[in-house]
């Protein structure tokens, strides 16, 4: 493919994904697809000659488009936010054009540098403390990483590598292999998967503290569990409190959890993937008070940001443990401006690492700081609207309400809200995942797509709404299933005859 045929194919892929989001209301949410689907439109082996850009790009539509869940849609509640935007998918392509690596400083100058700068504009926005952004004069810092999946195990690791590093100074008679082996972390019951599963690949158990009637860690349970470790000659070494838990958006109280951590050697980590992007407006920065007495702090950009999967932004108050535990040396691999820029390379896992900086650039200058706060500010006024629609019909109640989160029930035993959901499932015109709340089921309402009004949320509310009264009829719909002995009858027209006939038997 010559640069013609790029600039044609380039071209027509923007207007087909212009086109996808103009038309992706027309949509359903979920696809229609079994599994296996895709091997079956497929032929066995690859071809032998090449195709043109435009068979392939009427392949995307004919085979791939099929298979999409449609995170981006107005009717996808589920899970959380995966962030979007235009500026960013340009951003993308830009940097996927580059095709540069950036495993160290001069691999490309332009990745590291305008990292610092974007992790620096990112924490002044979120007003985090001084001591964690790089223009600071302490050792603190921010990396762009993939994921919070990363950066949760990544902390774990560098906690590890202090703790032990910590306890053989003090005690030099002490082997590494005898304080690994004791090592333990904590986190909610509430937290995210992805921190159980760090705890796994990091050989570290992962005690789940059951949180209060608030979803919230317990500070009280924290610290028994630390009793009860201690005595059995356990060595606690890291915590994870979350400010945004996946069930429900609850925030653990930093404030009495930094304390402890601090008193007893703990790294504490904050995860807060999702709700961190809310502390860019003032009104919600008091839910991460105590923040000052964190290790590192993680945040998505990718989720509630406007900034295309992946970039997941990670600071530390002290760098020099992650390259304690990451640094691995080569020739071909020299530092050669130490100290006068971070060799990211020594903070991750991987040596490579993307231009994700880039798409963060262009939505940070392209928004700016009023426009994510306004878009912040109107996502959660859609779930609040939410929440006052669920609030209005007697059948519901709502368990919680918190950013673009609303969990909700149908009022009385479990087995109705799910069967709702196994109505909406099978309807595929909205989607949403179940939770638990005080062990009941719950549904997840999640104000999802950028491109979300008032009425798509009032769409999603009747679609909600007509399932239920499959499950738990209204009164207006009992009166008509008397007069009529038809479970059939649907319409509004059908329901006020209905009532306009009892209204007249009863003035004769």
């Amino acid at each position: 493919m010559d640069t013609q045929q790029f600039r044609e194919f380039g071209k027509a892929a923007v207007d087909y994904i212009a086109d996808y989001f103009e038309t992706i209301r027309d949509r359903p949410v979920l696809p229609s697809v079994e599994p296996g689907y895709l091997g079956d439109l497929l032929p066995k082996e690859p071809p032998q000659t090449g195709e043109s850009w435009q068979d392939v790009l009427q392949d995307v539509d004919r085979i791939i488009m099929p298979g999409l869940t449609h995170w981006h849609s107005p009717k996808f509640h589920a899970f959380y936010p995966t962030a979007n935007s235009f500026p960013a998918v340009v951003g993308e392509m830009l940097s996927a054009g580059f095709g540069c690596v950036g495993l160290s400083w001069i691999a490309s100058p332009a990745y590291t540098e305008l990292e610092v700068v974007m992790m620096n504009w990112l924490g002044k926005l979120l007003d985090l403390p001084e001591e964690f952004l790089n223009s600071s004069e302490g050792p603190g810092g921010g990396i762009i990483q993939g994921s919070a999946s990363e950066v949760t195990f990544i902390g774990l690791l560098a906690a590890k590598e202090k703790k032990v590093k910590d306890l053989m100074e003090q005690n030099p008679d002490l082997k590494e292999s005898d304080i690994k082996g004791k090592l333990v972390a904590y986190t909610s019951d509430q937290s995210n998967s992805s921190v159980e599963k760090a705890g796994l690949l990091g050989s570290m158990p992962m005690r789940l503290i059951p949180s209060n009637d608030e979803g919230q860690l317990s500070s009280g349970a924290f610290i028994e569990a630390i009793r009860k470790d201690k005595e059995a000659g356990l060595i606690p070494c890291y915590l994870v409190a979350c400010l945004g838990t996946t069930p429900t958006c609850a925030f653990d109280d930093l404030t009495e959890l930094g304390p402890i951590c601090n008193r007893e050697n703990i790294w504490l980590h904050v995860d807060a993937a999702y709700a961190g992007a809310a502390f860019a407006c003032p009104e919600y920065r008091y839910l991460m008070k105590g923040v000052e007495y964190a290790d590192s702090f993680n945040f998505n950009p990718h989720k509630w940001m406007l900034v295309n999967f992946d970039c997941s932004a990670m600071w530390v108050k002290n760098a020099k443990y992650l390259v304690e535990a990451f640094n691995v040396q080569r020739i071909y691999l020299k530092d050669q401006h130490k100290d006068l820029a971070p060799e990211y390379r020594h903070w991750q896992i991987s040596l490579g690492r993307r231009f994700r900086a880039l798409k963060l650039w262009f939505v940070l200058k392209i928004y700016g700081v009023e426009g994510i706060q306004k878009y912040i500010r109107d996502q959660i006024g859609l779930a609040k609207k939410f929440e006052e629609l669920v609030n209005n019909d007697n059948r519901f109640e709502v368990c919680t309400s918190s950013m673009g989160l609303v969990t909700f029930r149908l009022k009385g035993e479990d087995s109705l809200t799910k069967s709702l959901l196994e109505k909406i499932d099978q309807r595929k015109n909205i989607f949403m995942v179940p939770g638990h709340f005080k062990n009941k089921f719950v549904l997840r309402f999640v104000i999802c797509s950028r491109l979300s009004t008032e009425e798509d949320v009032k769409y999603s509310w009747e679609e909600i709404r007509d399932q239920a009264d499959e499950v738990v009829p209204t009164e207006r719909r009992k009166i008509v299933e008397e007069i009529s002995g038809k479970r059939s009858i649907a319409t509004i027209e059908l329901y006020e005859s209905a009532i306009e006939k009892i209204k007249l038997e009863k003035s004769k």
